[in-house]
């Protein structure tokens, strides 16, 4: 499997996300934000967390519009995947790849917590890996983290089995406790937990190694 991982201004997560998909046997390569092409041969794209441009405007809004976040969109366009965390989910509703937003967290803090989350389907490659129902233990670490949309489109999601994940206690005020949604081809996961950081036991848990392998088995050429 060859990732891609993007790298903006102000990204604090990049390595991790590299390491991760690294420990999971994955190629990697570290693509600058004003790049206008992703590598030849890439199967996913991470767009990894952080205060890409200092957050200024709004979470990830001029980040969308970076030159290489134009060849992520054809890239998910043509059907390939696309994997945002916490910053990078912001980054991705920007460039409607997935719908609704993130607002700032009910409370008006920063949080900055394990959490649990309850694996609300495992119909895609990024959940493979996990049961159906289960509850997993991912760290949180944003301000800006709140998932917002209509009641259509939340509607849309429940129907569609297009909710990877909820808070099994809701840290930040996000609509039916949402933590990570799929787009409608389940090719493109954005979510606000922090999968990389809980990828091996010196983090003090592996409950996102298992994200991780099952892309390994799912990408990996045969």
């Amino acid at each position: 499997m060859h990732a891609a991982v993007i790298v903006f201004p102000g990204s604090n997560c990049d390595r991790d996300l590299a390491v991760a998909f690294e420990r999971a046997g994955a190629r990697v390569s570290m693509v600058w934000h004003k790049d206008t092409a992703l590598p030849a041969g890439v199967d996913i794209v991470g767009v990894p967390g952080g205060f890409s441009y200092g957050d200024y405007l709004r979470c990830g809004a001029i980040a969308a519009n970076s030159p290489i976040c134009r060849a992520v969109v054809a890239h998910a366009d043509r059907g390939g995947h696309v994997l945002g965390i916490c910053n990078g989910f912001q980054i991705l509703t920007e460039t409607g790849l997935l719908p609704g937003a993130l607002l700032r967290n009910a409370g008006l803090k920063y949080i900055c917590k394990p959490v649990g989350l309850t694996v609300v389907t495992n119909q895609s490659v990024f959940t493979h890996g996990y049961d159906a129902g289960s509850t997993i233990t991912v760290p949180v670490a944003h301000h800006d983290g709140n998932y917002f949309a209509d009641e259509a489109t939340l509607d849309r999601l429940e129907a569609e089995d297009r909710v990877a994940f909820r808070y099994a206690d809701n840290p930040n005020g996000s609509a039916r406790d949402i933590a990570g949604i799929l787009s409608e081809n389940r090719r493109v996961l954005g979510m606000m937990p922090h999968p990389e950081r809980m990828a091996e036991p010196a983090h003090g848990g592996s409950d996102g190694a298992a994200m991780f392998a099952g892309l390994m088995g799912a990408l990996a050429p045969a």
